[in-house]
């Protein structure tokens, strides 16, 4: 595991850009061409709740680096459960890491699952690269479809893996924005496509956290039976509120991160 929090994010930030092209763009757009000038607020991950690639697993690499959990969350339609954490410097990005509830699921689904987890070499999981080693199998397109029907969460897996499925550009930390439906505006206006489920802006300065996103961008898969171009990842936007303390609230809201998942749906 990394012993750097630093090489872990660029890392990271590394393979989500070699899928994520749109996020130079945005970058262009909100900061300067160097991405020292957006601040990250957080990034999300995706597994399945087996024991041997658990939340548990992925958040042990941050763990290692000095991350402390902070709350958990519940997506009962989605079968999603959830885990963030903070670092105690807090310019450093917070982790949010999802499950899906494998056993929730059909049995169809279980057996595509199990298949792809068996893939997985036990060592691999807690190898530097874990977290951005994408697929250690192989589906078909046709497999691919299976499971999108069902969940798409797990259909996104299935096609990309170990890898950040998002980055966010913290709001409160730009220079040229300080609202969230200035961001908006500029993105669609360069011709960005915004995740309009739940509302372009999701939660609330009630609830102490707004936020929004791209639509995923859709990228070339090799899968078993030939490249199909599906939803890779996005880039979010949040904008936190202070807490009646006066201290910055630092965690997520549940019913926006529901939402925030359907940015990688098939369209």
């Amino acid at each position: 595991m990394h012993t750097d929090v630093n090489t872990l994010f660029e890392n990271l930030w590394q393979n989500y850009l070699a899928v994520t092209p749109s996020a130079v763009k945005v970058h262009e757009l909100l900061g300067s061409t160097q991405k020292d000038n957006i601040i990250n607020d957080h990034i999300a991950l995706r597994t399945f709740n087996h024991e041997k690639i658990g939340l548990e697993k992925l958040a042990a690499h941050f763990l290692a680096v000095g991350y402390k959990e902070c709350g958990e969350y519940h997506f009962e339609a989605k079968k999603l459960y959830a885990k963030h954490y903070e670092h105690p410097d807090t310019t450093q990005p917070k982790v949010f890491i999802s499950e899906l509830l494998v056993d929730k699921c059909s049995p169809e689904l279980q057996a595509i699952v199990n298949d792809m987890v068996d893939s997985i070499d036990a060592d691999a999981v807690t190898n530097d690269d874990f977290l951005y080693s994408g697929t250690h199998w192989q589906v078909s397109s046709d497999t691919y479809k299976k499971l999108l029907s069902e969940s798409e969460y797990a259909a996104w897996m299935s096609a990309w893996g170990y890898r950040a499925n998002h980055f966010t550009v913290n709001i409160n930390e730009l220079a040229k924005f300080d609202n969230i439906e200035d961001v908006n505006q500029a993105l669609k206006d360069a011709g960005f496509a915004l995740n309009t489920s739940g509302g372009e802006v999701k939660g609330s300065a009630e609830v102490l956290l707004e936020q929004s996103s791209t639509l995923a961008d859709d990228f070339a898969v090799e899968f078993s039976d030939g490249k199909m171009s599906v939803p890779s990842c996005f880039y979010e936007f949040a904008l936190r509120y202070n807490k009646p303390d006066g201290e910055i609230y630092t965690g997520f809201v549940a019913a926006s991160a529901d939402k925030i998942f359907e940015s990688t749906n098939a369209r």
